[in-house]
């Protein structure tokens, strides 16, 4: 794998730098930080991370880990006092600022910097939901559907979904929304079901103007994609599902997925809006069972920021409303579908049986036990890399018209 930013190239397998023609020695430590920095280009990377990466977990000291950062600056050229690649996030950790390339047997993608923008507007549907509409990147648009929870703000800064939203917009102008009930949207809502749902997205498309689009519906999000690329099959160019699902927890008919999101609703009732995050916790651990601390305690935070307990619940029920199965034979365009072997949240079956019953999709099954995939898991790379080759089918196929 080669990473290439700004005038500075790493080839991990040679372990060289290199600044423009000239090779650059850097001791061990510093490469092996400064590689694990680029895999993550974005997201803030903890202390705690790096010496895990980089030390195998030993003991070191701060002015240790100091030093290592300080030789990275100098051997990529940061100047002192300036923004440069490398930041310090103090009490937090280090976040790499950059456009970074990676080259290698199976890939070659651009990870989108930090410092691409985010827009954020507001639109108003019929029934008089105001809307918080986030767009970023430029080219082809890839709308994304909204799902429990969102926080367009929150979402861009947290490891959780900055890194894939972050790497999208280096591709195509990427169109995210809150949906009803949470976010920066209006919380006080007069109603949540599919309808609703598909009510928001058919606003946000009409909003911008966008003419022809690929669609991508995570989890929540993959029943509201599927509803309005049947009701629309001219204004989707592709279509792509990640860990979704045709009926919700009440459709499908199953008395133990009934016992347990009650279960857990009552939880949330009791204890979701409080300063103690040991009941949003639960959530957490189904959803990213293999997320870093770091990684769940933004996703904790994300919980308890962008709804109030109420909204969390009334959105739960809609969710279990949800129920597009008849539908699936009736998509028309070309579909991708993606999903967690290992998911608790969603079990695989329910990606496989999107994949069985819609006309020509195709089925990749993801070796992960998270619910949202994370960069830093084995999983990442393969589910990045197929979004982005079944997106450039879009880009080829047929220019956006927005």
């Amino acid at each position: 794998m080669i990473y290439s930013f700004g005038s500075c190239e790493i080839d991990v397998d040679r372990r060289e730098l290199r600044n423009g023609e000239m090779a650059v020695h850097v001791e061990p430590q510093v490469f092996d930080l400064l590689v694990h920095l680029l895999r993550h280009p974005g997201r803030v990377v903890t202390r705690d991370e790096l010496i895990e990466a980089v030390w195998d977990g030993r003991v070191i000291s701060d002015s240790t880990l100091t030093s290592r950062i300080s030789a990275a600056r100098r051997a990529i050229n940061d100047a002192a006092g300036q923004p440069g690649f490398i930041r310090t996030i103090p009490r937090c950790g280090y976040r790499f600022d950059g456009v970074v390339r990676e080259r290698g047997q199976h890939s070659d993608r651009l990870t989108a910097s930090p410092r691409t923008i985010q827009e954020v507007t507001f639109c108003r549907t019929a029934d008089g939901v105001h809307l918080a509409v986030a767009t970023a990147g430029s080219g082809p648009t890839l709308v994304k559907t909204a799902n429990w929870l969102n926080h367009l703000e929150y979402d861009w800064r947290s490891p959780v979904w900055a890194p894939l939203f972050r790497h999208l917009a280096a591709q195509c102008r990427l169109v995210r929304y809150d949906e009803r009930g949470n976010g920066l949207s209006d919380w006080n809502v007069p109603q949540l079901s599919l309808q609703a749902f598909l009510q928001d997205l058919e606003t946000v498309v009409d909003a911008l103007g966008l003419g022809r689009f690929a669609l991508f519906g995570i989890s929540q999000g993959a029943p509201t994609a599927i509803a309005y690329t049947v009701r629309h099959p001219e204004r989707v160019s592709r279509l792509i599902l990640s860990g979704g699902f045709a009926q919700g927890w009440r459709t499908r008919g199953s008395t133990a997925d009934v016992a347990r999101t009650e279960a857990s609703i009552t939880l949330i009732r009791q204890g979701w809006g409080q300063d103690n995050p040991a009941a949003r916790q639960m959530f957490t651990s189904l959803i990213v069972p293999d997320a870093t601390l770091e990684e769940m305690r933004w996703l904790n935070d994300l919980e308890r920021v962008s709804a109030t307990p109420e909204n969390a619940i009334r959105l739960l029920y809609a969710i279990g409303d949800l129920d597009v199965l008849d539908l699936l034979p009736r998509v028309s365009v070309p579909t991708l579908i993606l999903h967690s072997r290992g998911d608790a949240r969603v079990p695989v079956e329910h990606g496989l049986l999107l994949a069985r019953t819609i006309p020509n999709a195709r089925f990749v099954a993801l070796d992960s036990k998270n619910h949202l995939i994370l960069s830093h898991e084995p999983a990442w790379r393969r589910y990045v890399n197929e979004v982005s080759s079944f997106l450039k089918g879009h880009r080829s196929s047929q220019p956006d018209e927005a």
